[in-house]
């Protein structure tokens, strides 16, 4: 394991106990845990492979699904911009758009950004390929007219706003409906709005960013098979982020301390939105994040995969503590994402105590 700690300097606590305790829990090629604490980072690096060119915490991961965070962020600041409304109607914002019989004309943006559009999880059209294919990629190649033409063809599971299901079909289709409210090239807007005022250098849209000197390789399940960087296509909005350990503690610290022309924005999507579930076991989610309680208050989190890769960012608001953790590998044993759920939950004790 290696170890590396940044500013500011001031004597802080000995993280290594827990940062050790996370890295053994994770089973990958390469392991990035990542902590701040107050604004003051620090990174610890494992994994079963050797070591490459590059330290394995300056390498850009794959953030997969831990990239509809910045899409419904960048939704958030155009809606207090007064660009468009998040109660606005999916249709509002795509004229001529083709849409199934039934309830969705009562499809809202924030129905998408919430998951509860009552959309699948994925386009019928991919769903027997990716059980054929496993590890292919059934989002390359899969554009915006097909993003749309397939909406047409949708079922809706249930009625928008009623039930939560999980749907990458619905926060793809915010990509579009940005596109046309601001007459903008999406990956413009988010660079525009989010990742240059946030100054996040090292996050882009592809497998490429500004300042990553390389972009880490994923493995399938078994740690060692690499697989090529995951092209999202119309997909790119749920989950074509690649992203530095260091600018996704940056973004997590934009959320703890929210400032400058992003303050807003910031805070309005940390509001919960939807409760489900029984009582005792009852999930709460914000307009992006996943909330659960944790020691002096609730603590917001959300996961990523690619086909090869997994991470995991959370942040606990009362005691300014952030976590992200990321592996090059992915399959149930993984367990990056419970590994970082549960330094985020020790560091929140810890503190509390």
């Amino acid at each position: 394991m290696s170890v590396r700690t940044a500013a500011p300097a001031y004597q802080a606590e000995d993280l290594s106990p827990l940062l050790d305790g996370a890295l053994a829990r994770v089973r990958a090629p390469d392991v990035v845990v990542a902590v701040s604490r107050d604004g003051r980072r620090t990174y610890a690096a494992g994994g079963t492979a050797a070591a490459g060119v590059y330290p394995r915490e300056d390498l850009g991961f794959a953030l997969g699904s831990l990239s509809k965070t910045f899409t419904v962020l960048l939704l958030a600041d155009l809606g207090r911009a007064g660009v468009l409304g998040l109660d606005d109607p999916l249709a509002a914002h795509l004229p001529g758009l083709r849409l199934p019989p039934g309830h969705a004309r009562r499809i809202t943006l924030r129905h998408l950004a919430t998951h509860t559009s009552g959309l699948p999880r994925v386009p019928r059209d991919m769903v027997a390929g990716a059980l054929l294919h496993p590890y292919a990629n059934g989002y390359a190649g899969y554009g915006r007219d097909r993003l749309l033409a397939a909406l047409s063809r949708t079922r809706l599971r249930h009625a928008p706003g009623t039930r939560w299901h999980y749907s990458n079909f619905g926060l793809a289709l915010l990509g579009p409906v940005l596109e046309s409210a601001t007459a903008a090239d999406f990956a413009d807007l988010l660079t525009d709005r989010v990742l240059r005022p946030l100054a996040l250098t090292g996050t882009a849209l592809g497998t490429e960013a500004s300042a990553v000197p390389a972009a880490a390789v994923g493995r399938r399940g078994d740690g060692r098979t690499p697989l090529p960087p995951t092209d999202m296509a119309a997909f790119a909005p749920a989950g074509g982020l690649l992203s530095t350990p260091d600018d996704l503690l940056g973004y997590a610290e934009a959320h703890l301390r929210p400032a400058g022309a992003l303050t807003a924005a910031l805070r309005d999507v940390q509001v919960p939105q939807v409760r489900r579930g029984r009582p005792h076991r009852r999930e709460v989610h914000t307009l992006t994040w996943y909330q659960h309680q944790a020691a002096g208050g609730p603590m917001l989190f959300h996961a990523g995969a690619t086909f090869g890769q997994q991470c995991f960012l959370g942040f606990h608001p009362a005691t300014r503590t952030a976590v992200a953790a990321f592996a090059t590998r992915h399959d149930r044993t993984c367990a990056v994402v419970a590994a970082g759920h549960r330094l985020l939950q020790d560091l929140a004790s810890a503190a509390g105590g």
